[in-house]
């Protein structure tokens, strides 16, 4: 078996990024993975502006309780004229500072008294006043290639007047899972079958990537419908990801079927849960077929799928980052497998996060996944006392 590094590593070195790229508009890129950098043609912003309400002054004529008189009136999208000597500019926040003001005092610190306002505070030069081009300068790359783009990255591009961005085609992934047990929502349960969860936990990872989710539902637990569906989903998408069907059973055909149709790099990785796990090839779309319990497909595809496809998404940075908390629990169950656990953050007696275990660790509690917060990283052999430093993966990390 591959250690989770080690699976990590190699899956990471054989995804194929993608090169097919379109162009849209930048109120709908979220999710999308930009092609090329962008880089800003504008300084932002355009001009010095001011940081607040209140009016804008020369410094150094600005003893406490100088009275000033207000010579004209600056909203945001106005530009006003040059501050005439022993006069302020009544100035709102986002306004460009007249020629000759040097700083703005807020409002809060002048007292108006008719036509002439009270300048209670000694301000310095450069004091609330937004310098032209401290953001961004002309020829700033303000995004890299390969970010993968949210609100904030949307607003910065519309900040710098872009309208469009290159994109990334979106990445096809289908799915099915494998299981005569299994039926959907909807219908009467029969005896010994149980409603198909991972079809619905599969689609919501998946699209929360930003993926093109191709869904093939369930298939039958024999090696020709297993051939038929593979076969299927590796015509229409780029990757194909399974739950069920890759262990070792007289009734899993997966693994059996990628072998006949194409080839598997890897099988079994050593962690818990989710030691079932196969890659592979089937004719040129990739292949990842995981675990068929329910915590088991959840985990091992946030913690190798998701980077997989991120990368052949074109994003630069797919790994999670991870964090140190203390443990609010003990772990002496040493074993041969990397564990990870569903866990939940509290605060301690000391108001420091700790991480509070699930009751039940066992790989079919899919009720876990939804109470925890994210997942607690332990070595292979490892145990843990209480107020220990563990690593923590978030799910704000890995989800969407």
């Amino acid at each position: 078996m591959l250690t989770a590094d080690q699976l990590l590593e190699e899956l990471l070195k054989r995804a194929r990024g993608l090169t097919q790229t379109e162009v849209v508009p930048a109120e709908l890129a979220f999710g999308r993975v930009l092609a090329q950098p962008e880089v800003s043609t504008i300084s932002v912003p355009p001009l010095d502006n001011s940081a607040m309400d209140g009016y804008a002054v020369r410094a150094a004529e600005c003893a406490p309780g100088a009275l000033l008189a207000v010579s004209q009136r600056i909203a945001a999208g106005q530009v006003g004229g040059a501050l005439a000597a022993g006069s302020v500019a009544r100035i709102f926040t986002g306004a460009p500072v007249p020629p000759g003001a040097d700083a703005v005092v807020m409002q809060e610190h002048c007292t108006v008294d008719g036509d002439k306002v009270q300048i209670n505070h000694q301000p310095k030069p450069g004091e609330n006043i937004r310098r032209a081009g401290e953001d961004i300068r002309p020829g700033d790359t303000i995004l890299p290639a390969g970010t993968r783009l949210g609100a904030a990255a949307m607003g910065l591009a519309a900040s710098v007047g872009l309208v469009a961005l290159p994109v990334y085609r979106r990445l096809k992934v289908a799915s099915f899972s494998t299981g005569d047990e299994l039926v959907q929502p909807g219908t009467a349960l029969g005896a010994g079958q149980i409603y198909n969860s991972n079809r619905y936990t599969l689609a919501g990872l998946v699209q929360g990537l930003g993926c093109e989710w191709l869904d093939l539902g369930s298939v039958p637990d024999t090696l020709a419908a297993t051939l038929a569906a593979l076969q299927r989903a590796a015509a229409m998408a780029d990757v194909v990801i399974t739950s069920g069907g890759v262990s070792v059973g007289e009734e899993d055909h997966v693994k059996a079927a990628v072998e006949q149709l194409g080839k598997i790099d890897m099988w079994k990785v050593a962690m818990k849960p989710g030691k079932p796990l196969v890659y592979g090839r089937v004719v040129e779309a990739d292949f990842i077929g995981l675990p068929g319990n329910p915590v088991s497909t959840f985990v091992t595809f946030v913690l190798f799928a998701r980077p997989f496809l991120l990368k052949c998404m074109g994003v630069v940075d797919v790994l999670p980052k991870t964090y140190r908390v203390k443990a609010a629990f003990d772990w002496a169950k040493p074993g041969e497998r990397r564990e990870f656990l569903r866990a939940r953050l509290q605060a301690g007696q000391g108001g420091e996060l700790e991480a509070q275990l699930f009751h039940n660790q066992g790989s079919g509690v899919l009720t876990s996944v939804v109470w925890a917060d994210g997942l607690v990283d332990i070595d292979i052999g490892h145990t843990v006392t209480r107020g220990e430093l563990v690593r923590f993966i978030p799910f704000s990390e890995v989800l969407g």
